[in-house]
């Protein structure tokens, strides 16, 4: 067993905070606010919680289990970004390189400019967006939900979120769109790892699913992650509440009963918590798990301390996914100092979550690791605050 099961004191936990932990999930569950989640923390490389509460169906009233599959969404996006950095340590490219050295059709990229009467127009990048760019969110591309600029207006009307079109086709369609802003000016959260995900697929020759399934997935165990879910294990995946309980308008979250043409790199992946959890056990001992190295151990720090140096962060959305006192790595959110941000931690923990409301923090200054899965979209960034308040509440040495 990699994470052997212990007491939570064990683990430096303190019993009674971390019972606390589950009292407030169960209470959630309770006020019908929250449909069900797992709870996962391990410190020190042993497990001291895994517990689920609530409903893994809500509207049928099926019990949540520690096995139940989650959409991950963007969590998806630390795992891709992996696998580009073990292509990079096997030689195959370099972060420095321009994304059109193995996607061609990012060669003549366009960014909108606007003018002063309000209307765009069309200018040549000044400098190609790099492998780099792609993974820190800083090659000009944008998501069509992060506003309501002609860019991403445009992204909208081309459905580029639509997951009927292959990984390449999409890369196609992409590139044709103009950029927000010139690559490497400002941090904007985007499409930039579906892209990623099929600079991966040329570089190796491989399928995204089938890279990640034969160089991460079975080398870590991982045996309950990927791009969807076989008939066998449907009656595990967890679901959202019908209606938002808040009465906001419900998000609808993927299907992912069945395979789709688009192996989403940005965000397509479904997981269990115990399968994460071996994936932040990897990364937490610095790229090995189970005596299967798949990252160097400075390759791993490289990818989790801050990228962003003096690069601004661009407009209300992506300053709410980067709080103050934060980075960003190559794949995830870095911590920078002790205080400024309204969240604890140490410096140099890393963290991301998923649409759906799933999330997760790395604490290697503690040894530690938590995960919490759920599917409640519109609740997700207050879970995630209260999640790690009370994780690290527990914390008793």
């Amino acid at each position: 067993m990699i994470l052997p099961r212990v007491t939570p004191r064990d683990a430096g936990l303190c019993p009674q905070r971390t019972e606390r932990l589950l009292s407030v999930l169960r209470a959630e569950v309770a006020r019908q606010r929250l449909p069900g989640a797992v709870a996962v923390i391990a410190r020190h490389g042993k497990l001291a919680l895994c517990e689920a509460v609530g409903a893994l169906d809500p509207a049928a009233g099926t019990p949540m289990t520690p096995d139940a599959i989650f959409r991950i969404y963007s969590m998806t996006k630390p795992v891709v970004s992996v696998a580009a950095l073990m292509l990079m340590e096997q030689g195959e490219l370099l972060l420095s390189d321009p994304v059109a050295r193995y996607l061609p059709e990012y060669a003549k990229q366009q960014v909108a400019a606007h003018r002063v009467d309000g209307a765009v127009q069309l200018q040549p990048v000044r400098q190609p967006a790099t492998v780099q760019d792609l993974l820190r969110h800083t090659a000009g591309l944008t998501y069509e939900f992060m506003g309501s600029g002609p860019v991403q207006r445009q992204y909208a009307q081309a459905r580029i979120g639509s997951r009927e079109r292959s990984t390449e086709s999409f890369c196609h369609e992409l590139a044709a769109l103009p950029l927000m802003f010139e690559p490497g000016t400002h941090w904007e959260y985007s499409r930039a790892t579906d892209v990623l995900g099929r600079l991966v697929e040329v570089v190796s020759g491989q399928t995204l699913g089938d890279f990640l399934q034969h160089r991460l997935f079975a080398p870590l165990g991982m045996t309950e992650t990927g791009f969807f879910v076989p008939p066998e294990h449907h009656a595990r995946i967890a679901e959202p509440f019908v209606r938002d309980p808040e009465g906001g308008v419900q998000m609808r979250v993927i299907d992912v009963r069945q395979p789709v043409a688009l192996a989403s790199g940005g965000g397509g992946l479904v997981s269990t918590a115990m399968d994460y959890a071996r994936f932040l056990q990897f990364m937490l001992n610095r790229g090995e798990l189970g005596g299967a190295r798949l990252l160097g151990s400075r390759t791993v720090d490289f990818m989790t301390t801050d990228h962003l140096g003096e690069i601004p962060v661009f407009g209300p959305a992506s300053r709410a996914l980067l709080s103050p006192g934060h980075g960003f790595g190559l794949g995830v959110a870095v911590r920078k100092a002790l205080g400024v941000a309204s969240v604890p931690g140490s410096p140099g923990s890393y963290h991301w979550g998923g649409m759906a409301g799933t999330t997760f923090f790395v604490d290697p200054a503690e040894g530690l690791f938590a995960i919490l899965m759920l599917q409640a979209p519109n609740q997700r960034e207050h879970y995630r605050v209260l999640f790690r308040n009370l994780v690290y509440a527990a914390l008793d040495d």
